[in-house]
């Protein structure tokens, strides 16, 4: 006789969907992180600022996303670095209405 096959096993249906990238959310991760490392930079002086390095910062978040949602993490970044701050302003400074505050 020859192996058994456990049919249920094979199925699709209630097995997690393969993850993609190393989180399953690599793109979301990125994006959050070089938008609150964007941010970061914008603090500094502008002769210590690399401007270089933040113009391929930019590029990098722009690509393959909306205008509007890079906006959006930029100031949900802001938000986390100045907790203490309006964040409906920091939303305005972004050109985000209230709809997100």
């Amino acid at each position: 006789m020859g192996p058994t096959v456990h049919w249920h096993s094979h199925r699709m249906w209630g097995l997690p969907m393969p993850k993609k990238g190393i989180t399953g959310h690599d793109d979301w991760v990125l994006t959050e992180a070089l938008a609150t490392a964007l941010v970061a930079l914008e603090q500094l002086e502008p002769k210590h600022q690399p401007s270089a390095h933040m113009d391929d910062i930019r590029k990098m978040l722009a690509n393959g996303k909306e205008p509007s949602a890079v906006s959006l993490h930029l100031a949900q970044a802001k938000c986390r670095l100045f907790p203490e701050s309006d964040p409906l302003e920091i939303y305005r400074e972004y050109g985000i209405g209230e709809e997100y505050g």
